[in-house]
């Protein structure tokens, strides 16, 4: 299989808005069979075997607001 993503937010973290913190960063990538892990940028191709896994850690949302809890 080829697995191909397209996505944002995996450099740059969402922003805040109205003095909330940023969000995190999204992250990819590819869990081989045999254990070895391969990571990924935004966008990427990628050949895929039986029994590897493709994970996504998708990018937090930015705050809102100052919580006062600094």
């Amino acid at each position: 299989m080829t697995a191909v993503m397209l996505a944002n937010h995996r450099r740059i973290a969402p922003f805040g808005v109205a003095g909330g913190k940023a969000g995190a960063v999204g992250r990819n990538w590819v869990e081989r069979a045999g254990g070895k892990r391969e990571e990924f940028g935004a966008t990427f191709q990628v050949e895929m075997d039986r029994d590897d896994v493709f994970v996504i850690q998708t990018p937090g949302g930015g705050g809102y607001g100052a919580s006062g809890l600094e």
